[in-house]
This record gives C-alpha cells, sequence and structure tokens, in this order.
C-alpha cells in the first residue's frame, strides 16, 4: 500500500523530476566544459620475475602481479616524479606548481597506472592538453620503470619489458563530457524524487493537522 502511494506521488510529480534531472545534467556539462580538455597517452609493460627453477607458474604469476601492483602505486611517489623530470625526456615542467602539494596532486592528476588482474601486465596512460607532451610523460615513465626495476622491487631477477608502445587519442578523453553528463542526469534525478517525496509528506501533515484541528 505504502509503495502504491509512493509510486502515484513520484508519477504525479514526474515533471518536477525531470526539471531536476535536467538542471543536474546541465550542470555536469557545464563544469566538464568549462575544464581544459585533454588527451591520452597509453603504454604497457610487463613485469618479469625468474623465481628459478622450484617454483610453479601460479607462484610466479602472482609474484609479478604483486610487483606490478608495487610499481603502479610508486609511480605517484615524489621520488619517481623527480626521476621522471631529469630522465631526459622532452617534458615541459613548467605545468607542474613549486608548491609542493600542488604538485602531487597534479601529478596523480597527470598519471594514471593499473594492473591487469591475475597478471603482471602494467598498464600507463598520461593525460595532457598537448597530446605530443601525454606521450612524453608516458615513454619517460615506462624507461623510469625499466631503468630501475632492482630499485623499486625487493625481488631479485626483475625484467621489466615495454610491450605496447605509446598510443595516443585522437580525441580528448578528460573529462568524459558524456559520462559527466549522464552522471548529472541520475543525480539530478535522485535530488528531484527526494523533493517530490519530501513536498508530498509535507502536504500529508498538513492535512493531518487540518483535520486534528477541526475534530
Amino acid at each position: 500500500m505504502v509503495r502504491s502511494s509512493y509510486s502515484k506521488t513520484l508519477l504525479h510529480g514526474w515533471f518536477t523530476i525531470s526539471v531536476f534531472a535536467i538542471i543536474g545534467m546541465v550542470l555536469a556539462l557545464v563544469i566538464s566544459l568549462v575544464q581544459p580538455l585533454k588527451y591520452s597517452s597509453t603504454a604497457r609493460l610487463l613485469v618479469l620475475q625468474d623465481l628459478g627453477t622450484g617454483s610453479d607458474a601460479y607462484t610466479a604469476s602472482r609474484s609479478e602481479e604483486r610487483i606490478a601492483e608495487n610499481l603502479s602505486t610508486i609511480i605517484y611517489s615524489t621520488d619517481f616524479f623527480e626521476k621522471v623530470l631529469t630522465s631526459g625526456f622532452d617534458i615541459n615542467e613548467n605545468i607542474f606548481p613549486t608548491d609542493d602539494y600542488r604538485r602531487r596532486r597534479l601529478w596523480g592528476r597527470t598519471i594514471d597506472a593499473y594492473v591487469a588482474s591475475g597478471s603482471g601486465l602494467l598498464t600507463i596512460a598520461a593525460y595532457h592538453q598537448d597530446v605530443a607532451q601525454a606521450e612524453e610523460i608516458v615513454r619517460a615513465v615506462a624507461a623510469v620503470l625499466i631503468d630501475n626495476a632492482d630499485t623499486y622491487t625487493s625481488g631479485s631477477a626483475v625484467e621489466i619489458r615495454l610491450i605496447d608502445t605509446p598510443l595516443n587519442s585522437r580525441w580528448p578523453v578528460k573529462p568524459n563530457v558524456l559520462a559527466n553528463g549522464f552522471s548529472g542526469l541520475v543525480l539530478g534525478s535522485l535530488v528531484g524524487i527526494g523533493y517530490v517525496l519530501l513536498q508530498a509528506e509535507r502536504i500529508r501533515r498538513r492535512h493531518q493537522l487540518a483535520h486534528e484541528d477541526f475534530a
């Protein structure tokens, strides 16, 4: 009975919900479009570790996956960032603020790294308004990982190979206007539903108080 009442309330308030949904979508699109558009460059590396003849394939795979996950975290560190800037690649350092806190935040938004489940396959992506800069950054990250495999890994006989050279996006990938617009639409709809139900509850209470006063 209560569920039916809610359904009728929402059905009657469909216009209000639609207005909130549209407002949410428009706001999300506006916020997305005022941000600078960024291209991406993506490369893939393979982490290999020789555990000797006594280990099985599963153990070796799990070890490589764990090392790759550790590397995907180290990439965001200040030490790694400094190595990237001094790696000899043509990276415009002026885009990074001098303030350490803001510098780290921007680096965290510039780079992305994730590991394929059950493997030592590490994917690295860099984002920049200039696609050539995004490619330079991702090449530098890959080079630093390959050259410093022993420094950033605790295991022995670790090798990192570049198996996919940087692939640049043809169109800007950040911000994701479609995804943000859809999120704004959903969020606006939820706010609209909450508003309609709240208004219906207020009206119900007013009627209830009016009947009690009349009685």
